[in-house]
């Protein structure tokens, strides 16, 4: 299965009705084996962090399995906005969770 980077947005989008899905393909050369995503969902409301990212896995299970590496940030639209509003980029924050298909 090829996999990209707009492959992975629109499901996230779809399945998870996330309001902001940012997608990076981080593989030397843009070659698809390593992505970094953030996804803005309210499905995520009141769900730990696991919770959240065991949402992400599930939507991506297929796609996780020809993925090496896949780095996941998942907040709600409220985190998101008080995010946005003290000026916090994404890049700053550290990675919460790192997948390995080794």
């Amino acid at each position: 299965m090829a996999v990209s980077a707009d492959h992975i947005r629109e499901k996230l989008i779809k399945e998870l009705e996330a309001v902001h899905v940012d997608v990076e393909d981080t593989s030397p050369e843009r070659c698809a084996a390593s992505f970094k995503v953030l996804v803005v969902s309210a499905q995520f409301e009141g769900k730990s962090l696991l919770q959240r990212h065991r949402m992400v896995n599930m939507c991506l299970a297929e796609e996780l399995k020809a993925i090496h590496a896949f780095e996941q940030k998942t907040l709600t639209p409220e985190h998101w906005d008080k995010m946005k509003q003290q000026d916090i980029h994404i890049s700053d924050m550290q990675p919460y969770f790192v997948f390995r298909n080794l």
